[in-house]
């Protein structure tokens, strides 16, 4: 069954030029004259690329079958990350191109989602808050704003900006769709 674009939402799959594509944000715009077109982000699978693409509203795509497999986060090494699937004990490996801002997220033993497409391992999914400790920050200023905020480092490298009274050593809820501080974990 086909996919129109206008029917397009967050995290769908669907095959564009024989590779699967997740969109990862789409926008509906509707100029004076013509027909509506679609404004999508959209990830490769295959390649781990992103690229802005435009379609016709009525353009139609054949959906693309992803198999899901829980696994847990071993270990990476020479810029290869390890997964090993807890039922069989088979262990999955990606690049880090393949694995790109997730890798931020990535703590060993965590529980993740790989993807398959046609029986290859195309990419990985990450719950959508993970729990980080404060590596790096400067100390708070006393007396300053609640909405001023500084930067800090977390564990696995993520540098991103954190509200003044978080210390070094904190455990944070980051939110993995954007980078950003959620909230203490």
């Amino acid at each position: 069954m086909a996919i129109e674009a206008g029917d397009f939402r967050t995290g769908l799959t669907v095959i564009v030029d024989g590779d699967p594509w997740v969109v990862l944000d789409f926008q509906h715009v509707k100029p004076g004259k013509g027909a509506a077109i679609l404004k999508t982000k959209m990830k490769n699978l295959k390649t781990g690329s992103t690229q802005e693409r435009n379609f016709n509203a009525s353009t139609k795509f054949d959906p693309a079958t992803i198999e899901r497999k829980s696994a847990q986060y071993s270990y990476s090494a020479d810029g290869t990350y390890y997964f090993m699937d807890m039922e069989t004990y088979e262990t999955y490996e990606l690049n880090e191109e393949h694995i790109g801002f997730n890798k931020y997220f990535l703590i060993e033993s965590m529980e993740v989602t790989l993807m398959f497409f046609e029986g290859d391992l195309l990419d990985i999914s990450v719950p959508d808050k993970v729990e980080l400790t404060i590596t790096e920050t400067s100390p708070g200023i006393k007396g300053a704003p609640t909405t001023q905020t500084k930067e800090a480092v977390t564990e696995t490298g993520l540098t991103l900006r954190v509200p003044q009274f978080i210390e070094e050593g904190e455990k944070v809820l980051i939110t993995t769709a954007d980078g950003k501080y959620s909230s203490r974990a």
